[in-house]
């Protein structure tokens, strides 16, 4: 296998605010991005279809909130906006990350701005590995 040139874009710096939208629209809220909601743990989910941008907005429950999941070993908050996805007609075949911005109160993803694809570090399981028997045990 040869060499790979590293590319310093697809990796966040260190303190700046970063939003991936994974593969099939799970919202990935780093620490720095997630201050600038005030670290909410339930949002509204809106959209303004004429700029493409996706808002989260700390909100009370209600049947129309979604909770963040608590922070993981990464740091990282999700949201499940799966349905949202979908509905706006936002690609999400691959992983990417935006650099977010706040806007009246909201932590806002512009879909047009600026984006990285990311790939996860986990190896791809091949149709072969999927398939193989395990020998049986003597």
């Amino acid at each position: 296998m040869g060499f790979e040139v590293f590319d310093k874009r697809s990796a966040p710096m260190k303190g700046a605010p970063s939003v991936t939208v994974q593969r099939k629209g799970i919202v990935s809220i780093n620490a720095p991005a997630h201050k600038l909601i005030g670290g909410a743990q339930v949002v509204e989910l809106l959209f303004d279809p004429s700029r493409r941008v996706m808002a989260l907005r700390p909100a009370e429950p209600s049947p129309r909130t979604y909770e963040l999941r608590s922070p993981s070993k990464s740091g990282q908050t999700l949201v499940s906006a799966t349905a949202f996805m979908k509905t706006y007609d936002i690609d999400t075949s691959v992983s990417r990350r935006y650099d977010p911005f706040e806007e009246d109160g909201m932590l806002c993803i512009d879909f047009n701005g600026p984006s990285t694809e990311v790939t996860g570090n986990r190896k791809p399981k091949t149709s072969d590995e999927g398939d193989a028997q395990q020998p049986p045990l003597a």
